[in-house]
């Protein structure tokens, strides 16, 4: 959820529609919002992206993190993205690498 006041009104207005959508019966069992959930999830990493997941910067910050307590792995890639602004891989923003941290992925039909 973003602080400031406006992003955040308009992160309510959003989360409206879903709740519309679970009035009307389209979310309303376990089952069908697990079939809607990859196209939910979807809407949401590409907001994320279009925020340059303003979601999570607004706690975590490169200059909180300690490299040192982060695995190798992690370490090398997160170093570089505070340093360079993007990932070895060309990724930029939080969402790129980190889906799935705060809720499980979605199943995905392969």
């Amino acid at each position: 959820m973003p602080h400031a006041w406006g992003p955040k009104v308009v992160r309510k207005i959003k989360a409206s529609g879903e709740l519309y959508h679970k009035l009307r019966g389209t979310i309303d069992t376990p089952e069908k919002f697990e079939a809607k959930r990859a196209e939910l999830a979807a809407h949401v990493w590409e907001t994320m992206k279009s925020t340059d997941s303003r979601e999570c910067r607004n706690c975590h910050s490169f200059e909180a993190m300690d490299f040192e307590k982060q695995g190798r792995r992690s370490r090398r890639e997160m170093e570089v993205v505070a340093l360079e602004g993007h990932a070895p891989d060309g990724s930029s923003t939080c969402i790129d690498c980190h889906k799935g941290i705060a809720h499980n992925l979605p199943k995905t039909e392969e």
